[in-house]
């Protein structure tokens, strides 16, 4: 063989692994990309529905979907409640929410990368309603209220849900995580549960 059909196969050769490698790339880069990518509530639930068959695996998906848009809501309203508040208690029990459920989200956003679920990363239309609801309230005793009375609501409902999740699950790491958050989530329903009872005597 010539040196010039040789040096043309090597041209050839490295292009081609050139080319490959770079596809890999992009593929791995995409992959990164769509795992960071925003997600609504829609989006998180297709893409968990296809990606799983077993009724068991959907279950937990559709958990993790609703416990992350539980952390959205505590977050929006809590930073609402900090805002507008000028009640000391109001705008402590927004700031616990908003600190709590931020790190809430992100051990979950780690566990659901695990599990390869799909989880929502923006606030969905509940969420946006439940805020603008509460936003609406221009008297500051209605204000403080009704975010107290928000905050314990939300807080049995997850309560609720949580402690279904830490036995029935077919997951071990999701049935430990859903009992990790059960002493926080209970220590918050208690905390509003105290201020809402001081706005019932007003």
């Amino acid at each position: 063989m010539s040196k010039v059909k040789s040096s043309a196969i090597i041209v050839f050769l490295s292009a081609s692994l050139f080319g490959f490698s770079s596809c890999e790339d992009h593929k791995d880069h995409a992959a990164e990309e769509n795992h960071s990518e925003v997600k609504t509530e829609e989006l998180a639930k297709e893409q968990n529905d296809a990606k799983f068959d077993d009724n068991a695996d959907e279950k937990n998906a559709k958990f993790l979907v609703k416990a992350n848009e539980i952390n959205l809501e505590e977050i929006s309203l809590g930073k609402l409640a900090q805002e507008k508040s000028t009640n000391a208690d109001i705008k402590a029990l927004g700031k616990m929410m908003v600190t709590a459920h931020t790190k809430a989200s992100a051990d979950l956003t780690t566990l659901a990368a695990k599990k390869n679920i799909s989880i929502p990363t923006e606030n969905t239309d509940d969420i946006k309603d439940a805020y603008k609801k509460l936003n609406d309230k221009t008297d500051q005793k209605d204000f403080n209220k009704a975010y107290a009375d928000m905050m314990v609501k939300g807080h049995k409902d997850a309560i609720d849900l949580f402690e279904k999740q830490s036995t029935d699950s077919s997951d071990a790491d999701i049935r430990a995580w859903a009992t990790s958050m059960l002493p926080g989530l209970r220590e918050h329903l208690d905390h509003a549960m105290a201020i809402q009872a001081k706005f019932d005597k007003m």
